[in-house]
């Protein structure tokens, strides 16, 4: 079976000044990632913000990443569009800037049909050359790629993997089982790593993974080692948190939490909006709770 990695990845947040792409900053949460124990980085996938961030701040930053991560684990580049044409540029350029994968949403806004997706991604696969995880994510882009479509793209020898965040659990089942020795299924939604695991998945692309990157690579490994238990009681302690970092939306929440812990400017970029007060309580609670390193 083809797999761009197993275990745990985390969807990185982009950190911003008021010029650009806070590049030292970035550079330090690389190190902070690798030295927790995660399995890879995706770079500019939904987490990173990229819908608001120029061509050449995409650049800069993905290209300072494959820098810094220096082969030390996989980065992953976000390239997908509605537009196919923009999606293989996307691709071109993860490509020259040295990533080892792509990471392709299905178009949102004009969509498509089920036939438009194989194509879709089939071009992009071939233009960036690289392998590819298809990312499934209907409740931001209105469009659900079913499981069948799945297997048929899993044939491609570029696409390697999907990330399947519909929040179906019966649905990322049966995808888990049709591309079973074909690609790699992750869990695209935090609280559904753990089953998804159960059911064949081969590790999460996780959001909670910038709070807290060593409970969630461990919880990923003991869940993919078979340790039940300590699986089960790693989900546990991380659950409350899975939660909270989706009570507005993402990355609200998580570039929230990390101001809290005292780790540099993390703000979000229009038309996001800043954490609510009452939100903002119950965060920096469940931070304290983990004994994670909230500031005063």
């Amino acid at each position: 079976m083809r797999a761009v990695f197993t275990g745990a990845a985390t969807a990185l947040a982009t950190p911003f000044t008021s010029d650009g792409v806070d590049l030292v900053l970035l550079e330090k949460w690389i190190d902070r990632q690798i030295e927790a124990g995660v399995d890879a980085l995706v770079v500019l996938g939904t987490t990173g913000e990229p819908c608001t961030m120029t061509l050449e701040e995409r650049k800069s930053a993905l290209c300072r990443a494959v820098e810094r991560a220096d082969g030390r684990m996989k980065v992953i580049a976000g390239a997908g569009s509605n537009d196919t044409a923009q999606a293989m540029a996307n691709a071109r350029m993860a490509r020259a800037a040295g990533a080892d994968a792509l990471l392709v949403v299905t178009p949102y806004y004009n969509k498509c049909t089920q036939a438009g997706l194989i194509a879709h991604f089939q071009a992009v696969a071939e233009a960036g050359g690289l392998p590819a995880i298809l990312y499934n994510v209907p409740s931001r882009t209105g469009l659900n790629m079913l499981p069948e479509t799945a297997a048929r793209l899993a044939e491609h020898p570029l696409i390697w993997g999907l990330k399947e965040a519909c929040g179906d659990i019966v649905q990322l089942g049966e995808a888990a089982r049709l591309l079973e020795g074909k690609a790699a299924v992750y869990a695209g939604n935090d609280e559904m790593c753990l089953p998804a695991i159960a059911l064949g998945a081969q590790g999460v692309v996780s959001v909670t993974a910038n709070v807290a990157p060593r409970l969630v690579a461990d919880m990923t490994r003991a869940a993919l080692a078979g340790e039940t238990r300590r699986a089960l009681a790693l989900n546990r302690r991380l659950a409350a948190l899975n939660r909270l970092l989706f009570c507005e939306v993402s990355p609200i929440p998580c570039k929230a939490a990390l101001g809290m812990m005292g780790l540099g400017d993390w703000g979000v970029r229009p038309p996001l909006t800043p954490l609510t007060q009452a939100n903002g309580a119950l965060l920096q609670a469940e931070l304290a709770r983990l004994g994670l390193a909230v500031s005063a």
